[in-house]
């Protein structure tokens, strides 16, 4: 195949989720031909709605993350989107006890703990509290914002943070560390599920998951529409700056030539050149062939790594019984039982804690008489699955009997239509498994293993929750951050090694690429 004319900075982002979006926006602000693909009707990957309703992430935190974002091109998020803050972060319920609120002021969660718990309970969160900021304080720049940690570097900053060591609980459980945390196992209960954040199991996720709390804790907010009302704004600006976003298109391979990435070929059977191609989706897919075999060595950590969690999530309206919500709410499954014990082996729990998410409530307008609302119940990926029958009657009846045990109903209870399995979530985003989270965040070393944006083929870069620095939306965006970075910065670099000097000046592509930069920095 005869090597295209060289376009300078032509780039293809595979999959329109927030990593890709995050990728895509800052590329073009800065002079990149950017074209996203998504193989989908909509921009936003997991950031999707069924019928109306959202059916994937709910909860909007470290708003900082999308501030920057559009800072960065020279725009204010609340220009563009709608956000309503949450005074109450959420609510949870037990068989026996409940409603405990938490909320935004650490203070305001420490009285309701007490009120709740004793004032035993109270002093024990607030120790737990604190060492979560340090926590979350102490790894944000060396580990979430870093494009590539490094063993090595961590090792580094925490000898030179001694007091880390302590906060940490190394070669701890996040079970363990709660168990010496709290007293009361309600509380045990309620914060080892920031363990399924991530898709894990308390059981055996490290004890430095205790920070996702003050992730949390910083802050939760609505946004007016839905979580993919914030994709789907990210993708009009990208348009607007002059990208394109290519909905139902499927990518079915890199193209590779002359020692790196040269394009892609689609579905349809059209190619698709490019000097740099970005993968949105679960790293696991290349690893596997999915997108051909120049591609298939990748991210091949993905086959030998376990999956996190996978989920039954049910995406419907109804008219609910007279139980006082807000908009993030939890019950929980009986504190002396372990539904993730149960996941471990690969099935689907018995007696599982349920997530729901009243979305009409918390957005400052007045509660439709029929409400949207989300249910998710932790399931196993497809990988650990055991002989059990993957169905609606047995999502059914773990679900919506179990609520009514809380007093809350729903009229009518929705159809098989409603729901999202693991499978689905297979056949949603290939190669995931029905895992949502990537690979498993259980060992001790697992945030150092995931994919970083940069492969061993050149031109190729990765961006997505099975990315660092890992799962959830503000995650996901920060993988798009280190793309966008990786491609600038070796952009930058082949350019200078390839810059010839002619009687004007530099060259073109030189000049192009000075150009870019320049508009990189402000200047």
């Amino acid at each position: 195949m005869k090597k295209p004319p060289r376009n300078t900075g032509r780039v293809i982002i595979i999959g329109a989720g927030i990593g890709g979006l995050a990728t895509a926006l800052p590329l073009v602000h800065r002079g990149f031909d950017v074209t996203v693909l998504e193989r989908h009707a909509v921009p936003g990957g997991k950031m999707r709605q069924v019928n109306g309703v959202d059916a994937g992430p709910t909860v909007l935190t470290m708003l900082d993350v999308f501030e920057a974002l559009f800072d960065d091109v020279g725009e204010t998020l609340a220009d563009h989107v709608t956000l309503i803050p949450q005074d109450t972060l959420a609510r949870h319920w037990w068989p026996d006890s409940g409603p405990l609120d938490l909320f935004a002021d650490r203070n305001r969660s420490a009285d309701a703990i007490g009120a709740f718990a004793g004032a035993r309970s109270k002093t024990e969160f607030l120790r737990f509290a604190g060492r979560a900021a340090r926590l979350f304080d102490g790894f944000r720049d060396p580990m979430m914002l870093r494009p590539e940690p490094s063993l090595r570097a961590l090792t580094t900053h925490v000898i030179k943070n001694p007091s880390l060591i302590r906060d940490m609980g190394v070669g701890q459980t996040l079970k363990r560390l709660l168990t010496t945390s709290f007293t009361d196992p309600r509380l045990r209960q309620l914060f080892g599920r920031y363990a399924t954040y991530v898709g894990g199991s308390p059981d055996r996720s490290p004890a430095l998951l205790s920070l996702i709390w003050e992730a949390e804790a910083r802050g939760v907010w609505c946004v007016k529409g839905g979580m993919s009302a914030l994709a789907k704004t990210i993708a009009k600006l990208v348009e607007t700056r002059g990208g394109t976003v290519k909905t139902n298109a499927t990518v079915k391979k890199i193209n590779t030539a002359f020692g790196g990435v040269s394009g892609v070929t689609l579905t349809s059977g059209e190619t698709l050149y490019a000097d740099q191609v970005v993968f949105n989706g679960d790293p696991r897919a290349l690893a596997l062939g999915l997108l051909g075999e120049a591609s298939s060595q990748t991210a091949t950590i993905t086959k030998k790594r376990a999956r996190s969690h996978s989920a039954n999530v049910w995406s419907f309206q109804a008219k609910p019984s007279d139980i006082p919500l807000v908009h993030h709410n939890v019950f929980f499954c009986d504190s002396a039982k372990n539904e993730f014990a149960e996941i471990e082996r690969g099935y689907i729990p018995s007696d599982p804690t349920l997530y729901v998410c009243a979305e009409d409530r918390g957005q400052n307008t007045p509660i439709p008489a029929t409400e949207r609302f989300e249910i998710i119940m932790n399931a196993p990926p497809l990988t650990q699955r055991a002989a059990q029958p993957e169905d609606h009657e047995i999502c059914h009846t773990r679900t919506f009997p179990r609520l009514r045990r809380f007093g809350l109903s729903f009229s009518p209870e929705p159809g098989p239509q409603a729901l999202t399995t693991a499978k689905s979530f297979e056949a949603l985003f290939p190669g995931s498994a029905g895992s949502l989270y990537g690979q498993t965040p259980h060992g001790m070393t697992a945030a150092l293993e995931r994919p970083t944006a940069r492969t061993g083929i050149k031109g190729l870069y990765l961006a997505g929750g099975g990315t660092h620095p890992g799962a959830g939306v503000p995650m996901a965006a920060l993988s798009g951050r280190h793309a966008a970075e990786a491609i600038m910065t070796d952009r930058t670099s082949t350019s200078r090694s390839r810059q010839t000097v002619t009687p004007g000046g530099t060259s073109t592509e030189s000049a192009a690429t000075a150009n870019a930069l320049s508009r990189s920095s402000g200047s």
